[in-house]
Order: structure tokens, then sequence, then C-alpha cells
């Protein structure tokens, strides 16, 4: 599958494929003003020739999640009273520009983002966490000569070279220009954005009705149809459920709260009880809203396996 271009993720993309609940930190961002969010992208772009860029809660989504879309950030999680994270820092830093842009240092001060470390679930610094297609792959603790980090980042650029397209770019000597805007995607995000989901789905279903093999659109749609249905529902629908297991409205209902906090595992299991006590008409329906569920995550994550084959024990 075809990932989604920067320009098209929308805000709960990169949150619900990732490992790490990322989605509380969007929230965030955008709580301190959705135009501050817009234009963090392209005051603290990293330029050619300065790929060590300084990441707050507010810019994390821009400067880490849709950065990472093109090629591998690495999280530096650092204080400065932390003496082990002076000494790593430099080297880092001095390795970041060193790369040419085939990678990016994010150094994000975990006193001013408290945060992103628990997010990240630090429990002590340094820390580095790389960060490729908006989810966490690679991590390790404590300082590190730089032998060892420049072999750790070998391995990873090796791991994500044919993932990520900015890392050729980079290495064959220029980071190659962002294409032009397509502006039926440019039109869609903006209604997302503006929380006109309506408008954002009828604009990529429009895009679908001519393009129906476009990856793109549908990732952005399945997602674009969970948050507006997720942010009209009642979170207290899941106390509902829990005390209704038979009523079907209220199971499906509660997954869409389950999941848009975070906690994907028990909204699976939830439908998947559902598909267990239920049979017939009721049965297929929630069926195909896990199976809706499963495409707003990467096809490897490991929930993900793992619901699909208690489903299908589930089925036969």
């Amino acid at each position: 599958m075809t990932r989604p271009d920067p320009r098209q993720t929308a805000a709960l993309s990169a949150a619900l494929s990732g490992a790490v609940d990322l989605s509380a930190l969007k929230a965030r961002a955008e709580a301190a003003g959705a135009q501050a969010s817009r234009s963090a992208s392209g005051q603290g772009a990293v330029q050619p020739g300065n790929y060590v860029v300084d990441v707050t809660e507010a810019t994390f989504q821009a400067e880490v999640i849709e950065r990472s879309l093109q090629v591998p950030v690495v999280v530096d999680l650092w204080a400065e009273w932390c003496g082990p994270c002076k000494q790593l820092s430099p080297v880092l830093e001095k390795l970041a520009n060193a790369g040419g842009g085939a990678w990016v240092l994010a150094r994000i001060d975990v006193d001013a983002n408290p945060r992103i470390a628990q997010l990240f679930g630090v429990q002590s610094i340094p820390m580095v966490v790389a960060i490729a297609g908006g989810q966490p792959v690679e991590a390790f603790a404590g300082a590190r000569p730089e032998p060892q980090i420049r072999q750790w980042l070998d391995g990873l650029l090796d791991a994500l070279r044919d993932r990520l397209p900015g890392i050729r770019a980079a290495e064959n000597g220029a980071m190659s220009e962002p294409p032009p805007e397509d502006p039926r995607f440019t039109a869609a995000e903006k209604a997302f954005k503006d929380g006109d989901f309506t408008k954002a789905e009828a604009a990529y279903e429009q895009i679908l009705a001519t393009e129906p093999n476009n990856e793109q659109a549908k990732s952005a749609l399945a997602l674009v149809r969970f948050v507006a249905r997720a942010s009209a529902t009642d979170p207290s629908v899941v106390v509902r459920a829990d005390t209704s297991p038979d009523d079907l409205d209220a199971q499906l209902a509660a997954a869409d709260i389950e999941l848009a906090e975070q906690r994907v595992e028990q909204a699976f299991a939830r439908l998947l009880g559902a598909v267990r006590r239920t049979s017939g008409e009721d049965r297929d329906r929630a069926r195909t809203h896990l199976v809706g569920l499963f495409e707003l995550f990467s096809p490897e994550d490991p929930r993900v396996a793992k619901a699909r084959r208690e489903l299908a024990s589930a089925l036969f």
C-alpha cells in the first residue's frame, strides 16, 4: 500500500498506526491553535544543510510525524541537567548534519515537554527513538560511543531505504522537491481540518470515483469517516455498552471511542466479543465494523494481525 503523502495525512492517521499514543500530542497541538500548527511545518522546517530541529508538543506532528513519511526522524529526548545527554546530543547533531538529510534529528527537552516523555514511556534519559512512517521503529537508552551510533544509524537506513523516498534522494546528493500539490487533496484536507467531515468525505469520494485504486484517497476516506463517527459519539456509551452486552449499536460506538482514546486492544476485543455473541445480520455488522477499524492501521501492526486471527477463529 502506498503511504499517504504528508499533505494528505489527517489528525489521527499516524497516531492510530503507531505503537506509541501520539494522538494526545496532536490534540494538544491543535488546542494551541490550528493556524500555529499549519505554520509550524513552514517556519520550523529543516533547511538544506540544517538537519537538526528543536521540537515541542505543538510542532511534534509537523516536525516528527509528517516528516517521518519521507525520511527517518531520530528523536533525542534530553534535559539540561542530564550529563550523559550532553555527551550524546552533540554526537547525534554531528551525524545528522553529516547525513545530508537522509535522516533528521528532532531534539525534545523532556522538562519542557513532559507529555511527550510520558507518551514514549521514558524512564531514563538520554533516550533515542527512531520514527519512520509515523511509527516508532527503533530505540535505545543511554549515551553510546560514536561508532556504535553510526552502526545503529546505518542499520536503520538500510532497513528503511526502500520504504522512505527521501533517504535515497538525500544520498544521491539532493533532497527531491516536494511534488506539486494536488488541489483535490488540498481541498479535502482543508475541509477535514475545518471540521467539515461531510465535505471532506465527499471530496475523497469524488477522487475515488475517477481513480478507484488511489490508495491515498482510500486511506484518507477511511480516516475521515472514523473521525466523523467518533467525534459525534458520546463517550458515556462505553458504560452503556459494558452494562448491555447485547446492545450492538452501543458496542460499535464504544469500540470507536476506545480506539480514539488509543485503547486499541480493548476496541478490538469488544468487537470480537460481539462477533462471537451474534449471528446473521448483527454478526456481519460487527465484523464489518471491526474490519473497517483495521484499515486505520498499518497492515504490519501486530495488534491487527492478532485480531485478524481471532476474527477468523470466531467466524469459522
